[in-house]
């Protein structure tokens, strides 16, 4: 489906959810798009957002959404708006309610303790929520997804060796479930303000979560502070948080490392890998963070119990 048709049928349903008994919306509401991307593209429509999920979005979504929407999950993550999802053009398209996302023009006010509590939170969740085939959480199948990418494109040089050579030292889990719901996409860009009164921070984007193992939601906050993109105050902030709030994902303070250096690596690598070829495609440099990632893994060495993140220790 060309991009323009895309964007067109979100904006048309977005219009009929928001003004449900006009005639065809011709308001002032703004209406633009937030993301657009092959695995979603989502389009804000005043006080809602529809959101096109990606093709093989399957029968796994309808297990994600009945989750986001169930009272174990209640003021974890944002609730879908009612209404079961409808396809255009072999997509799925759900509807959300619009929450003011986290502002990355002012990281210093990043609500890192907020995002480890729901973590927290969500990992202590009954896995009930997720039905009686729970789907599983796709942390570790997206790092291998981003190392094939790159493998497969006609990138070559050092970098793209150090990044491949930093994920397959990874121990990628053989197993796609484990005991805990999971994100499975953690990142300060899946936290927005609950429209509701009262609301607080609420994670979104849920076509990632599943039963997993919890750590590897931690480990974008732990490979960003391992290659110093993030303040060491804002990680022990973060890792306080979270264990106050009754996570068990990082263990005891002081061996945090022991369960976070392998997702940790993991996400490292991912990240550098998908940087590479979106600069590839683009024909550009990389900017500074995403040097940092691919610097990270040109650094990593294993250890003789196992792989740790050099910029770590």
């Amino acid at each position: 489906m060309p991009c323009e048709d895309l964007h067109a049928a979100l904006a048309d349903h977005a219009a009929d959810r928001a003004h449900p008994v006009a005639p065809p919306c011709s308001c002032a509401c703004p209406v633009r798009v937030l993301a657009d991307r092959p695995d979603g593209t989502v389009v804000r429509h005043g006080h809602l957002v529809v959101k096109a999920h990606a093709p093989d979005a399957g029968p796994a979504l309808h297990a994600r959404l009945t989750a986001a929407a169930s009272p174990g999950l209640a003021g974890i993550v944002l609730r879908p708006l009612a209404g079961a999802p409808v396809e255009a053009s072999g997509r799925l398209l759900t509807c959300w309610p619009y929450g003011t996302p986290v502002d990355p023009a002012a990281p210093g006010a990043a609500p890192w303790e907020e995002t480890a509590t729901l973590l927290a939170r969500l990992h202590q969740a009954p896995p009930s929520v997720l039905g009686q085939a729970p789907p599983p959480a796709r942390g570790p199948e997206k790092a291998e997804r981003a190392l094939a990418r790159l493998r497969n494109s006609p990138l070559r040089g050092a970098a793209r060796e150090a990044v491949l050579a930093a994920g397959a030292a990874v121990p990628v889990p053989p197993a796609r479930t484990g005991p805990a719901v999971c994100h499975g996409d953690l990142h300060l860009g899946q936290l927005v303000r609950d429209p509701e009164p009262g609301g607080g921070w609420v994670l979104i984007d849920v076509d990632d979560m599943g039963l997993g193992d919890p750590s590897w939601d931690l480990a974008r906050p732990a490979a960003w502070f391992a290659c110093g993109l993030m303040a060491p105050e804002d990680w022990v902030r973060f890792l306080s948080a979270y264990r106050e709030a009754g996570g068990t994902a990082a263990g005891p303070p002081g061996e945090e490392w022991r369960q976070l250096d392998g997702p940790a690596r993991a996400l490292t690598a991912q990240i550098a890998a998908q940087a590479l070829v979106k600069a590839e495609q683009a024909a550009r440099p990389l900017d500074e963070d995403e040097s940092a990632f691919v610097d990270a893994c040109a650094r990593m060495t294993p250890l003789p119990h196992g792989p740790a993140l050099d910029a770590a220790t």
